[in-house]
């Protein structure tokens, strides 16, 4: 006679500890939802707000500095509490939700600073939050290097509200209408990760070798040279970015008046984030996060710098791509670096990481706003923006020549 539980016990444990596959896929979902649609759902929307009249350039560029002061705040906040990180995510999807819809309600411009600003709070939660959980859990079963399959969730995200935006544009529709169809999607999206991020943890047997290589560092965590260098350098990336993450539509429409290409390049840019963060995936643990780092800033680089010299369709086409491939791939990288110097206190340090990319991220849309004004384009703006990404790779360069890994591995 089998034992009384022999029925009830495998299915139970299929709903406590989610595989590997399921985490991964959750932060996948976590972060097509907070950033491919809490933050940068906008950046396709905007065109259509000044379309409709309802924002100018001026205060499109606040509504996105606001969102950037929000990531700040929320990075800041992540600092200094020490909260269940669960709660924290689910709290902060659905306010994402909530407030991706709040942008179709009326208030107008004060209404809608508040809310940006919120939504950058919440996104910068989920990215510290689920990211830490998520390559802890990883870690836990083995799979660490599925970590990367999550960071394809801003460029799916990208992908599905740019494609989306160019058929409402085709359709007519005001920007309002967006806000609620993303809204709508979010909540759907939501629905589908709630269970795995209440799932409970696999038995310490089943953590293999694999997993236990980012357990600890080798060292107590401290804010060394080390720490503050990836800091900066991490600061400088989210200001490479932000121009042409915040404006890409606007550039090419102002590059090239009624070109139906116009609206494309954003989800051209979305799918190159998603690839790259994939191809991370293939990369082995072993690698030096230094040097790949250095490779995927310089990169970016030249992909902002083509989209100033070669204001063509096929000069954002391939700025987009080039953009896009180290967008989160970089991210991902800095993750696993995060996790290598501080170990099961990464939180922490990712904390403050994205507290230096949203500085960062703070002064790029105020800056090129100026310039525009100054110069009559954006050509001036991106330059500065691929310097910034250059000095990165210059920081990067020097970590991996002065800074050896000591008893990790390298390559």
């Amino acid at each position: 006679m089998p034992p009384a539980n022999a029925d009830v016990s495998p299915g139970l444990m299929a709903r406590q500890t989610a595989s590997p596959w399921a985490v991964a896929m959750a932060g996948l979902v976590s972060l097509a939802l907070a950033m491919g649609i809490g933050r940068f759902a906008f950046t396709p929307l905007l065109p259509m707000m000044l379309h409709d009249g309802t924002v100018t350039l001026a205060e499109g560029s606040a509504l996105a500095t606001l969102n950037y002061i929000g990531y700040l705040l929320g990075a800041l906040l992540c600092l200094f509490i020490r909260p269940d990180p669960v709660r924290m995510v689910r709290g902060a999807l659905v306010l994402t939700v909530v407030l991706t819809l709040a942008m179709a309600l009326p208030g107008g411009m004060p209404a809608w600073l508040a809310w940006r600003t919120l939504a950058g709070i919440a996104s910068a939660v989920v990215m510290v939050y689920a990211t830490a959980w998520c390559m802890q859990r990883l870690a836990e079963l083995g799979q660490p290097t599925l970590g990367g399959l999550m960071f394809c969730g801003p460029g799916i995200g990208i992908v599905i509200t740019g494609v989306s935006a160019f058929g409402m544009v085709a359709a007519h529709w005001l920007a309002n209408w967006g806000w609620v169809t993303f809204a709508v999607l979010g909540a759907v999206m939501l629905a589908a990760v709630w269970r795995v991020f209440g799932s409970q943890p696999p038995a310490p047997h089943a953590t293999s070798g694999q997993g236990a290589a980012y357990a600890a560092p080798a060292h107590a965590p401290r804010l060394d040279l080390e720490t503050w260098a990836l800091t900066l350098a991490y600061g400088l990336a989210g200001f490479g970015y932000i121009i042409t993450a915040t404006f890409l539509p606007v550039i090419a429409r102002q590059a090239m008046p009624g070109s139906v290409w116009a609206d494309l390049f954003w989800p051209i840019l979305g799918a190159g984030v998603a690839v790259g963060a994939y191809l991370v995936t293939r990369v082995g643990m072993h690698h030096d996060n230094r040097r790949m780092m250095m490779i995927l800033y310089t990169m970016q680089a030249i992909g902002v710098s083509v989209a100033a010299v070669w204001p063509t369709v096929a000069g954002f086409a391939l700025s987009s791509i080039l953009v896009g491939l180290p967008f989160t791939a970089l991210v991902s990288f800095a993750m696993r670096e995060a996790r290598r110097l501080w170990g099961l206190r990464a939180s922490k340090l990712i904390g403050l990481m994205t507290a230096a990319y949203a500085l960062g991220q703070i002064a790029g849309p105020p800056l090129a706003t100026m310039l525009v004004v100054r110069t009559g384009g954006f050509a001036a703006s991106l330059g500065v923006a691929a310097s910034a990404l250059l000095l990165g790779a210059l920081i990067y360069l020097w970590m991996w020549r002065a800074l050896p890994l000591g008893g990790h591995a390298g390559d």
